[in-house]
């Protein structure tokens, strides 16, 4: 039986933005981030101009997604979170290919992309049963 954290990554497979959390500062910090799913790891492209990165690489983070948005009408809604060591990681060209295209511009600035990866270490998963829209 998979764990909690494979169960986790595996839904994350199936939505491509989530929130990073950490803390900047002593206090609790999130961060958007597009990501992808490769060999279990997490992911992640954040705009350089953001300064997110910088929080997040070198420290453990949780990494959250849902589809509450995206649920199609009767599919159950779920929400997963991830915990694991964040570090600054080089994607191949295939992984960059699996990212998409990216925005053009973030908050008037021009997109410059950094990538990050997480080490799933711990993980829960929520589901609701039922209609979409129920919770």
């Amino acid at each position: 039986m998979p764990s909690d954290a494979q169960l986790a990554v595996g839904l994350l497979g199936r939505t491509a933005y989530g929130r990073a959390a950490t803390t900047m500062r002593a206090l609790p910090f999130l961060a958007f981030a597009r990501h992808i799913v490769a060999d279990g790891r997490v992911l992640l492209r954040m705009p350089r101009s953001c300064g997110y990165h910088e929080v997040c690489a070198g420290s453990v983070v949780a990494y959250g997604a849902d589809n509450l948005g995206s649920a199609a009408p009767g599919e159950s809604l779920w929400t997963v979170q991830v915990v694991g060591r964040c570090e600054s990681h080089e994607p191949s060209a295939a992984e960059i290919d699996r990212f998409g295209p990216a925005p053009g511009r973030v908050d008037g600035e021009p997109f410059e992309p950094v990538y990050l990866r997480i080490e799933p270490r711990f993980g829960s998963v929520h589901v609701t049963e039922g209609p979409a829209g129920a919770l």
